[in-house]
């Protein structure tokens, strides 16, 4: 069993990767913060680019060819953005994911050391409920296993439908991008 010391360096251990487990939290922030602050500007200055142009349009046929050429860039660059917040949100998992994985590994790794330290000192006759006892752990390890294993599959298979929503929201731009410049052509 733990004795006195222990218990506080459990605790301690506990108490740091909570804080590192918040700093990582709060890098991911910054990072998001950072992006916008980012995003903000660039819109505010897309957006004085796009009224000056607007404004010295001639005709109302320059400014759909005007409106129609900047559709496919304000697109790509909402994608771009979408896919930094997802890369940043990603990246922040898979760090608290790797705390979270050592935390579960030492707890494993305690468990078993406190389940054989029992087994040693179990009284004689007592072999059948050690055997319960050494297979329900076994049984928590394999489901654990199972649970990162699907959790794994179920990120790649986001990253995949994320991926394939990008391309498609690209290629729908650039489709409506192209009917609208041969409709400013036609108008003309």
């Amino acid at each position: 069993m733990l004795n006195a010391e222990q218990f506080i360096a459990a605790q301690k251990a506990n108490v740091e990767t909570a804080f590192g487990l918040a700093n990582k939290a709060f890098e991911g922030v910054e990072k998001v913060v950072e992006l916008n602050v980012q995003a903000a500007k660039s819109a505010l200055n897309d957006a004085a680019e796009n009224t000056k142009a607007a404004l010295s349009a001639k005709d109302a046929q320059e400014l759909l060819s005007l409106q129609a050429s900047l559709l496919q860039p304000a697109t790509e660059k909402a994608v771009a953005y979408g896919r930094q917040v997802y890369d940043i949100a990603a990246a922040t998992n898979a760090e608290v994911g790797k705390v979270v994985e050592a935390q579960l590994a030492d707890l494993q790794k305690n468990i078993l050391a406190v389940v054989d330290s029992a087994v040693k000192n179990a009284p004689a006759g007592s072999e059948n409920a050690v055997a319960l006892v050494k297979s329900a752990v076994a049984a928590a390890s394999n489901a654990y296993e199972s649970v990162q294993k699907a959790a794994k599959q179920a990120a790649e298979v986001a990253e995949s439908n994320f991926q394939a929503m990008t391309t498609s929201a690209v290629k729908a731009s650039q489709g409506v991008a192209a009917n609208a410049k041969a409709a400013a052509k036609r108008a003309a």
